[in-house]
């Protein structure tokens, strides 16, 4: 009998409109074998959060290209501490260089900015799936 797939719920928070990167990744994570949930645009922290403990999501991917992630992101991460849900997420988009720590610091598993390649997106999804399970089991 064949492992079920892991589950990624993939958003846009915020204002921010430019979907077709978001789509794309969608398509490179499913592709790879995941099964993807994608929440649609102008979605807020809170709603991200809910949507995740709802589906049993194994990780979350946020895309940001609004400048937002040093507001909106910390929501995601704050929300699930408060629900008690490790899940992890994993930032894509416009992301400065000296926004990386802060990221870090809010808990966000893995940054990803313009130019990555679908083997760094499956690879930093799987490995901050496998991280937060490995994190989970000690």
């Amino acid at each position: 009998m064949s492992q079920p797939a892991d589950r990624v719920l993939v958003t846009k928070i915020g204002l921010d409109g430019h979907d077709r990167g978001v789509k794309v990744v969608a398509r490179m994570l499913r592709d790879a074998g995941f099964e993807v949930i994608y929440t649609g645009l102008f979605q807020t922290p809170q709603s991200v959060v809910a949507a995740a403990i709802d589906e049993d999501v194994d990780a979350i991917g946020v895309s940001m290209l609004s400048g937002a992630h040093e507001v909106l992101v910390p929501l995601v991460t704050a929300g699930l501490a408060e629900a008690g849900a490790d899940i992890p997420v994993i930032l894509g988009g416009i992301v400065p260089d000296g926004d990386l720590e802060s990221m870090q610091q809010a808990g966000v598993a893995a940054v990803l900015t313009p130019g990555a390649s679908s083997a760094e997106v499956v690879a930093a999804v799987r490995d901050a799936i496998d991280r937060s399970r490995a994190a989970r089991s000690q």
